[in-house]
């Protein structure tokens, strides 16, 4: 039996190429595990291996299709071996939250192999109060945030077994790949004028944003490979009492916090904007199964304010979010800007380009994760942090958020060379949250 053909999406396939840029494009999280009686490391990281081997995805990679086969497309991988992805690290003393963090920053910094499937599970021990730790790591091809829930609840005690199939399969003929490929661009050509049309329609609506370049700032200075975490904790009903009063999202209560942090950022570096630009990537679907954990998502810009009265500064957050989804680029315009991105690559101008971009400040993401706890071999997940990093480029910081069983944690990701310290960040997104509970 042969492997039916799944092609990468076009985002996939930018993702995957931008995976040679300065900083590869990869998300993840880290789960903080309370040991009980009966937890052993030699258990945990058996019954891991057995779960994330039941995914099929994450036992595929990506093949490149012959020259006018269309895109690539994902096959088994016949070598997969899980010891090549699973493995065991000790937490440098003094194990506390700080050393963990810096882990993960090095876990999550580090390019995941394009010649198997692209994840990594590293279990860390020598945490305080016997606690252990789980770091996922996983590249944006293989999977976005939504996706990458349906794995974390495919891993965690109570799930349901996986569907078995034979594995490998045989990867798709050249031939069946060539007729697929004609079958899409048919498809693909049908599908077109409507979207094309409509955007004709659309051209002189007022209803779409106009966000010009975002400013030079200390938000926009050349970065390396190397990043630091840093925490900050709230209540999630706190978030969604202040988000109900306001007839507000907890995403715009979220973005008023950090645009207003950001401004107290830039005031102590001497400098002023009244507006931070923010790529936002916006999923596609409401769920994911273990069976389709791809990306579908696309990104939006808001430009959002860093000045003013906290009440205000929502308001005008929770317009510019509604105006920016109703002006977002449909799939034709995202796989575009694919085929643009994977062009530059390819000549090698993206890193220059990606230096002196003046297209957005930073990039926050948001998710909505368990409401309750979870377990994994019995032991209590009793924090789950999300981590996200990509691009490289002038992009000095990234916000990622995930709520989990009653706790908003967002994750702020930086380049130390240019932000040393992200308590200069943590602190006043702490303070602004606080102000916009209290309105």
């Amino acid at each position: 039996m042969s492997n039916p053909v799944d092609r990468l999406s076009s985002a996939d396939c930018m993702y995957l190429a931008m995976q040679r840029a300065s900083v590869p494009n990869q998300f993840g999280a880290i789960l903080l595990l309370e040991p009980t009686d009966g937890f052993n490391l030699p258990g945990l990281m058996r019954t891991l291996g057995e779960r994330i081997s039941a995914i099929p995805r994450m036992r595929q990679r990506a093949m490149k299709a012959p020259w006018g086969c269309g895109r690539p497309v994902w096959i088994d991988d016949a070598t997969f071996a899980v010891e090549r992805h699973l493995r065991l690290l000790e937490c440098p003393s003094p194990g506390d939250e700080s050393a963990l963090l810096s882990v993960a920053a090095g876990l999550l910094a580090r390019r995941l192999p394009v010649d198997r499937p692209l994840w990594s599970a590293t279990v860390v021990t020598g945490l305080t109060k016997g606690r252990v730790a789980l770091v996922l790591v996983a590249q944006h091809a293989l999977a976005d945030g939504i996706g990458g829930l349906a794995v974390l609840y495919a891993l965690a005690d109570g799930a349901a077994p996986g569907t078995c199939r034979t594995f490998p399969l045989a990867p798709p003929s050249t031939s069946r790949l060539a007729a697929d490929a004609m079958l899409t661009r048919v498809r693909l050509l049908t599908r077109a004028m409507s979207p094309i049309r409509s955007a004709l329609e659309s051209t002189g609506s007022r209803s779409h944003s106009r966000i010009g370049q975002a400013a030079s700032c200390s938000l926009s200075k050349p970065t390396g490979g190397e990043r630091r975490l840093a925490i900050t904790r709230t209540n999630t009903a706190d978030i969604l009492a202040a988000a109900h009063r306001h007839d507000a999202t907890v995403n715009d209560v979220l973005l008023s916090a950090i645009g207003g942090a950001l401004g107290r950022y830039l005031g102590e570096c001497g400098e002023h904007a009244d507006t931070v630009v923010v790529g936002i990537p916006v999923g596609m679907r409401q769920a994911a199964t273990v069976g389709d954990i791809g990306n579908r998502t696309m990104q939006i810009r808001v430009a959002i304010p860093t000045a003013g009265e906290p009440a205000l500064r929502l308001r005008r957050v929770k317009h510019a979010m509604r105006v920016s989804k109703r002006s977002a680029p449909g799939p034709i315009s995202a796989a575009s800007a694919s085929v643009v991105v994977r062009a530059m690559l390819a000549v090698g101008i993206y890193q220059w380009y990606m230096r002196r971009q003046r297209y957005l400040h930073c990039v926050v993401t948001n998710v909505h994760g368990p409401d309750r706890r979870l377990t994994l071999c019995g032991a209590p997940v009793t924090d789950i942090v999300p981590l996200a990093v990509g691009g490289g480029g002038n992009v000095v910081v990234t916000f990622a958020a995930l709520s989990y069983a009653g706790t908003l944690v967002v994750t702020v990701i930086a380049d130390p060379d240019p932000l040393p310290d992200l308590a200069e960040i943590t602190v006043p997104l702490a303070g602004e949250l606080r102000t916009l509970f209290t309105m």
